[in-house]
């Protein structure tokens, strides 16, 4: 192991790992918006909109990252339409990431029985009221392990940009083995880097995961 050239390269990963951290952020803040109104628009029973997010979830979940992101950043720009890499990242890891946010929150939705928003209803809560303050806490409960996994899956798959030239982690280090031919010096950084970003995520989820659990009980 090279720890000379380790200590030389390890600024450039810290700017690489920047940028995966705000690319990821971003990216799982917009899935989650884009679940959660996807899963809002399956609850309310519109067929036509039904239909819509159905289309979308198959179209996102049964296609590769790498052809979603190649659509969004060259093909897009056929029809007039260009984007800085970084937009572009973010953009596809919502397209990707929307769809598992909206099957994870819908599963919780679905566990919530019927019977507690009549409930709600018969207390004198609206509809907005008791999908607020009743049904989602329950189905956010139910649904965290999933949303938790699915936050690891979408910073480990923030990996793929590198393919649209983003200076990601993934990239640096396909960089640096292609100068410099440190193939296990380049490769040890990016591991460790990765677990610095994702062990205190999944020990965060697992923390949330306990509290929602003992609320919940």
């Amino acid at each position: 192991m090279d720890w000379g050239f380790i200590g030389k390269y390890l600024p450039l990963y810290a700017t690489a790992a920047r940028i995966t951290i705000g690319i990821s952020f971003f990216g799982i803040v917009a899935s989650l918006i884009v679940g959660l109104i996807c899963t809002v628009v399956v609850q309310a029973k519109t067929p036509v909109l039904r239909q819509c997010v159905s289309v979308y979830v198959e179209l996102s979940r049964n296609t590769p990252l790498l052809v979603q992101l190649f659509l969004i950043y060259f093909g897009l720009t056929k029809i007039g339409i260009k984007m800085d890499a970084e937009v572009a990242a973010v953009v596809g890891l919502t397209f990707l990431g929307g769809s598992y946010m909206a099957e994870a929150l819908r599963s919780g939705f679905d566990s919530v029985e019927r019977i507690q928003e009549e409930s709600a209803w018969v207390l004198g809560l609206s509809q907005k009221q008791s999908l607020w303050y009743v049904v989602l806490p329950q189905a956010l409960s139910v649904s965290l392990p999933s949303l938790v996994a699915n936050t690891i899956f979408l910073i480990k798959e923030s990996s793929v940009v590198s393919a649209i030239a983003l200076a990601d982690l993934m990239f640096v280090a396909k960089d640096l083995i292609g100068m410099m031919y440190n193939t296990t010096e380049a490769l040890f950084m990016l591991v460790v880097a990765y677990i610095l970003i994702l062990v205190p995520v999944s020990l965060m989820g697992s923390r949330l995961e306990r509290r929602f659990d003992y609320a919940r009980r």
